[in-house]
């Protein structure tokens, strides 16, 4: 009974080099690359993950996903557009992402915690007459 278990979860398992996703936050893209056969660190555009974020709060957030299915492996992302918080966000979909193409049965925890779901709040346009998206002009008598 245990060696039909194994075989099974190993069927889910899909074996590359790489597994690639792409997540978005707002304005900002992020592709994510994880190395399941090799150990290392987080790499974004080119630097560490302590040199990139400042934030404890971003860092953690980058990796919830590998914390939350207890996965340890070399991740690279190549991230543009946005603010540092909107990066971080989108890093963790991506990664999210990337670790379901992996192992499918990572998707059940994932979506639980909402890590696959894409924020899709957008900063909303300035229509005519306002002074931005709602704000009206200030009111006078006369």
């Amino acid at each position: 009974m245990a060696k039909e278990k194994k075989e099974e979860k190993s069927e889910k398992v899909k074996k590359q080099e790489y597994y690639e996703a792409v997540g978005g936050r707002k304005t900002s893209t992020a592709r994510v690359r994880i190395y399941p056969d090799e150990k290392g660190d987080h790499t974004i555009n080119g630097k560490k993950i302590a040199d990139y974020f400042q934030t404890g709060k971003q860092k953690d957030q980058v990796n919830a996903p590998l914390k939350l299915v207890e996965e340890k492996m070399k991740v690279t992302t190549s991230v543009k557009g946005g603010g540092l918080n909107s990066q971080a966000e989108a890093i963790r979909h991506g990664l999210a992402r990337a670790l379901e193409d992996y192992n499918e049965d990572y998707r059940k925890k994932l979506k639980a915690a909402g890590y696959l779901t894409r924020d899709d709040r957008k900063k909303e346009r300035k229509k005519p007459g306002k002074r931005g998206a709602r704000r009206s002009p200030q009111w006078r008598k006369r």
